[in-house]
């Protein structure tokens, strides 16, 4: 049984990158499809898309990889974690590795960018940073 699942999908994908992996799959949920379409959008991975139905329901993503070959992926940071949660304000966000990296926040808007909710000005827990 998986305690923290947001960690557990932002392992993967990135350990599933190291050792070359076409696609990573894992359980589905509401929060986990959110984050992997943002993580989409984002330009993390290539594709996510759902398999199967009810309690067997699972997320298939495909992974992403530049001209070189490398994992788009280079470094993960979980910063809220089930035991110490951390929000921020609009105002206190600022870029991941000198613009670099992207955070990625749990708002009232649904799951977003640290760019899109300093543009939408709205603040929330902070999920985790990739760069």
């Amino acid at each position: 049984m998986v305690m923290d699942g947001i960690a557990d999908l932002i392992v993967r994908i990135k350990n599933g990158g190291m050792v070359r992996g076409e696609t990573v799959t894992v359980s589905y949920s509401k929060m986990r499809n959110s984050v992997a379409q943002k993580m989409r959008t984002a330009g993390y991975v290539a594709d996510v898309t759902t398999d199967g139905h009810g309690p067997k329901k699972q997320l298939i993503i495909t992974l992403q990889y530049g001209e070189g070959g490398e994992h788009r992926i280079h470094g993960v940071k979980r910063i809220s974690k089930p035991g110490r949660r951390v929000y921020l304000g609009f105002r206190d966000i600022k870029p991941v590795r000198n613009g670099y990296g992207t955070l990625f926040l749990s708002t009232p808007k649904g799951i977003l960018t640290g760019s899109e909710a300093r543009k939408d000005q709205v603040g929330g827990e902070v999920l985790f940073s990739l760069w």
